[in-house]
């Protein structure tokens, strides 16, 4: 079977700019919308000692050669957070960055090898103040790209309307029956048997060697989802501890940490934290995650020490990261990722 036109072939691209000068048109409305609140616009290396310490997450590696010959590890980032962070430790109050990152192992029409992600970030302030944040941003790239809803394969939502808070709880009494947080302990450790027995009651599939997380994962992947942000944006918040390594629990519930995440359209477009500056803590979470992640695909990575060394001296903080070319699409009518890139990744025996 022959091979779609590449990208750069004339009739190709005609049909993708209208898309990718949609994408343009509300990059410069955003620039502009945190320049007028006082953010600075920082850039930061795509090159880092660790690409992260999320167990699901998958990174490219390369080598630094030095001038004597010497080799050093290094990662092209998952995201710009780390470094984001260490400038909040260095004294930056507001600071927002369009960065392109890369993750391995995705791939489809949500995903794309390396794709723009917009972080920002408030210190001294709290998280639900991202919530605001997110509702007007979605309001200004629809009424950028000349439209009132946003959409992706045929369901639509309207950035108009205040978003919908949802925690992690309700969303799973309502779209699947269960009690989430029966299954979590005080201390935020978690009860897979508990969690299991509840699926089975709703007719979930469980396999004996899933974990916790891979059955949370399982509910809120069939059937949490595919309802969210429709008609109106949803912001999902309360993600379980077990799930938030990166965000400080709840005051008023250990079980649960100051974790959101955006949706419109069924489609996952931000997730935002409360921001955990506990070194100790983090270092804990992230030696988890990499235990997970041998335990899974056999790998791991180092972690980023000046990273947990900032936030020693980081302000209490606020961020979020949003998937710029996925806001893209919903907002030009796009429906792959790769039309609201310039040029994607070329794919082998393309």
């Amino acid at each position: 079977m022959p091979h779609a036109s590449p990208w750069w072939t004339p009739d190709v691209h005609a049909d993708r700019r209208p898309f990718l000068i949609g994408r343009n048109r509300i990059q410069a409305a955003l620039r502009r919308f945190f320049e007028e609140r006082d953010f600075i616009e920082v850039d930061t290396a795509a090159l880092q000692v660790s690409p992260g310490n999320e167990a699901h997450l998958h990174a490219f590696a390369t080598e630094a050669i030095g001038h004597d010959g010497s080799a050093q590890r290094l990662y092209l980032h998952t995201s710009p957070e780390f470094a984001c962070k260490k400038l909040l430790a260095a004294g930056e109050k507001r600071i927002a960055c369009f960065a392109h990152v890369y993750r391995n192992r995705e791939r489809g029409p949500l995903h794309h090898p390396e794709f723009t992600m917009l972080e920002w970030y408030r210190a001294g302030e709290g998280y639900e103040t991202l919530m605001g944040d997110c509702a007007e941003i979605l309001a200004l790239a629809a009424e950028t790209a000349g439209t009132r809803t946003l959409g992706y394969q045929g369901r639509e939502c309207s950035p108009a309307l205040e978003p919908e808070r949802l925690s992690l709880a309700e969303a799973f009494e309502r779209h699947a029956g269960i009690d989430l947080l029966a299954s979590i302990a005080r201390d935020g450790s978690t009860d897979r048997a508990r969690l299991a027995a509840a699926m089975r009651c709703a007719g979930l599939r469980v396999a004996e060697d899933d974990t916790w997380a891979d059955l949370f994962s399982r509910v809120l992947v069939e059937k949490i989802e595919p309802e969210l942000g429709l008609g109106r944006p949803t912001i999902l918040d309360e993600y379980p501890v077990a799930e938030a390594a990166l965000a400080r629990p709840t005051a008023y519930d250990k079980r649960v940490a100051e974790r959101f995440e955006l949706y419109a359209c069924g489609v996952e477009l931000a997730n935002a934290f409360g921001e955990l500056t506990d070194a100790a803590e983090q270092r804990r979470r992230f030696q988890q995650e990499m235990a997970e992640k041998a335990r899974v695909y056999g790998e791991t990575y180092p972690l980023d020490e000046d990273f947990l060394a900032a936030l020693a001296i980081m302000p209490e903080a606020s961020g979020i990261a949003l998937g710029f070319d996925r806001l893209a699409m919903l907002a030009t009518g796009a429906s792959r990722i790769d039309q609201v890139l310039w040029a994607p990744v070329g794919e082998a025996g393309a």
